[in-house]
């Protein structure tokens, strides 16, 4: 996606900061302009969408096209679980500026924090009105590498487009289509993820044991998350807001 969207030099990409470093290598790689947005510390890495607007038009200023912004929720590696009003804001932002969104939603299983609930960025752009719902790109990611289903052990995922013109969907798949297929092991976490054993298609025991093994794996993740955010809050000077989702924590030292 990065090397469709970007054009040349003169083309940007926002990116949350704190980020995941895959990205900012990515646009140098590309040769882009990495647009630094800034996430709000004392709103738990919440949107300031002071700091977005404000990148966007220095960019501009300084001759600079924001092609695409980054979203990462839950948050790598703040371990915020963002609210729908900031995906809203999010929406409202790209479609003013006529923005592309790309949607990192790899750990959309990792939520802990109680009240805290992952709502993709895809339903909330389809339950906004017009003219959201039917003009803003977004691409949104998943994967089995993050979760419970790989735990970074197995590798695979894939990307879905929403309100990319018939040209742009034809150069995605060209370009997808140049690549070698990931591993077979990889596909099939996959169908697992997005298809997972269900009563009435797979024998009991094999549910049974699915859900089991999912539970366990999520509960021994939460438990960790508390334990992580407790223990760095009873450190001499260390805070750390609450990890509500992802596998990291990231403390104020």
């Amino acid at each position: 996606m990065m090397s469709m969207i970007v054009r040349d030099h003169n083309d940007g990409i926002l990116v949350p900061i704190p980020q995941y470093p895959l990205y900012s290598a990515l646009v140098t790689l590309n040769k882009a302009h990495l647009l630094p947005y800034l996430l709000d510390e004392d709103k738990n890495w919440g949107l300031d969408p002071v700091s977005l607007q404000s990148q966007i038009e220095i960019a501009r200023s300084k001759g600079v096209c924001p092609r695409a912004l980054v979203v990462i929720n839950p948050g790598n590696p703040t371990g915020q679980v963002m609210t729908t009003a900031d995906l809203q804001m999010i929406i409202k932002i790209c479609y003013e500026n006529d923005i592309l969104i790309l949607s990192d939603e790899v750990y959309q299983t990792n939520v802990y924090k109680e009240g805290s609930v992952f709502v993709s960025m895809r339903k909330v752009l389809h339950e906004m009105s017009a003219p959201y719902a039917k003009s803003v790109e977004l691409v949104s990611f998943n994967s089995i590498s993050k979760g419970v289903m790989g735990e970074c052990g197995l590798r695979g995922g894939y990307f879905e487009t929403h309100n990319l013109s018939p040209q742009a969907e034809e150069l995605v798949f060209k370009l997808k289509s140049i690549e070698l297929c990931s591993n077979t092991i990889g596909q099939t976490v996959v169908e697992l993820m997005v298809n997972p054993p269900m009563l009435g298609v797979e024998s009991v025991d094999t549910v049974t044991k699915y859900l089991t093994e999912y539970s366990e794996l999520h509960t021994a993740l939460r438990t960790k998350a508390r334990m992580l955010t407790t223990t760095f809050n009873e450190m001499k000077n260390v805070t750390c807001t609450d990890i509500e989702g992802a596998m990291y924590g990231f403390p104020k030292v």
